[in-house]
């Protein structure tokens, strides 16, 4: 892909010190140890990442202003709206919104329709929306779904009735080894996340020993795996945790014994947070590191002072650095870009600007999406055979002053 040119500017940021008598409770200061952390010193001090350049041919929404279609042309959204992680599913709904909005206030006429499906991010539940979705003939394209899980258990539907689906945000890798023909990814998946997460880990933050914690989602688990593969012998020990799962003192107390200086959790923030909190409250000092499932200002929220530890990882471009598309977003949401916001508005703008050239059935638009290649604002969007990107990028985030701001791309 076409690699954004990354202009980092070093942010104000003063030595941080060792803290070797913190009280227990206590959130951890990014750069402090204590023995419960390894006794070893990290290098937290990551500069903070201030702007991006874009792509100067980027396609975008509104396209020519020519466009014509039929008053029934219906594109949908199929994911998470409600559940415990659900603002991830609606961060993805309102980059769609945006990209339609523009796209019709540009063509009047092309009023491309919307539909929204909501299936809790539980893949038990997906089949149904999905099935349904299907069903109506008008709809000709999706963005979704967001988690592995869901992606997994209804890919086959999709595949069934040959209708195009872009993921913005589900990275398990094993999603494009099934022989579907109508699912893409528009995003790197945990095969490249996971090995640029351990070289975050072990290179720029300096973490000797790292422990690492799934939970049971398809998406966790197959994080987990290439993540715990990348990071080889500093890997101290690992464990298992459960959805809903609300105690994790068993888990912590092995983390404490490990003496590792890093935690990585493979999962969700509906978990990840009340982890962390707790693992802060047992006196661990170190840094707790997640990915894009866990990147969400909810974190911050359910986490409270104990995120002051917390680092992301995420095949997610930061798209409040992108003027343009931040202050539109927050027109429209009345909040910034959050995490694959954007990533859903270049998905919604490809199949889009495939209407407008014509392909306004659910077998012309797939085969548009399969011959595609052109820049969005987040990334340059061209599938290979199986449906994934080629050299997507990773980028790392941390938490600062109360926020999720980005530190750049990672694992290069």
């Amino acid at each position: 892909m076409n690699r954004k040119k990354v202009m980092t500017a070093l942010a104000t940021a003063a030595t941080l010190t060792l803290l070797m008598t913190s009280c227990a409770n206590q959130a951890a200061t990014p750069g402090s140890t204590s023995a419960a952390a390894g006794g070893s010193g990290l290098n937290l001090d990551v500069p903070v990442l201030t702007s991006i350049e874009t792509p100067k041919d980027a396609v975008l929404p509104a396209g020519d202003g020519k466009a014509t279609c039929a008053a029934t042309t219906t594109l949908a959204y199929i994911g998470a709206e409600t559940g415990a992680n659900a603002q991830l599913g609606i961060n993805i709904f309102n980059g769609i919104q945006l990209a339609i909005n523009q796209h019709n206030e540009a063509n009047p006429g092309c009023q491309v329709a919307f539909k929204k499906f909501d299936t809790e991010g539980d893949p038990t539940k997906a089949t149904g929306p999905v099935t349904q979705a299907t069903k109506e003939e008008d709809i000709i394209g999706v963005i979704g779904l967001p988690f592995s899980g869901e992606s997994k258990a209804t890919g086959n539907i999709f595949e069934q009735v040959k209708m195009v689906h872009i993921t913005p945000a589900a990275t398990n890798p094993g999603l494009t080894t099934n022989g579907w023909t109508t699912f893409f990814r528009g995003l790197g998946n945990d095969a490249v996340q996971g090995p640029a997460a351990a070289k975050f880990m072990t290179g720029t933050l300096g973490a000797k020993q790292v422990y690492l914690v799934q939970d049971d989602s398809d998406y966790g688990i197959g994080l987990g795996g290439t993540t715990t593969e990348a990071l080889g012998d500093a890997m101290v020990g690992s464990d298992k945790v459960t959805t809903g799962q609300k105690d994790f003192s068993a888990t912590i107390s092995k983390i404490i014994n490990s003496k590792a200086d890093a935690v990585f959790y493979s999962g969700y923030f509906a978990e990840g947070a009340p982890f962390n909190q707790q693992l802060v409250a047992k006196g661990f000092k170190g840094a707790f590191v997640g990915p894009d499932g866990v990147k969400d200002d909810q974190f911050i929220k359910q986490a409270g002072d104990a995120s002051n530890n917390a680092f992301f990882t995420c095949p997610c471009i930061p798209g409040e650095l992108i003027p343009t598309f931040a202050d539109a977003y927050k027109t429209l949401t009345n909040a910034d870009p959050g995490t694959y916001s954007i990533e859903g508005y270049d998905a919604a703008t490809v199949l889009l600007s495939g209407i407008d050239k014509g392909n306004q059935d659910r077998a012309k638009l797939l085969e548009f999406v399969n011959t595609y290649d052109a820049s969005g604002l987040s990334k340059h969007y061209k599938w290979d055979d199986k449906g994934e990107l080629q050299a997507p990028a990773v980028y790392g985030y941390r938490v600062k002053d109360g926020k999720i701001v980005p530190i750049g791309p990672i694992g290069e």
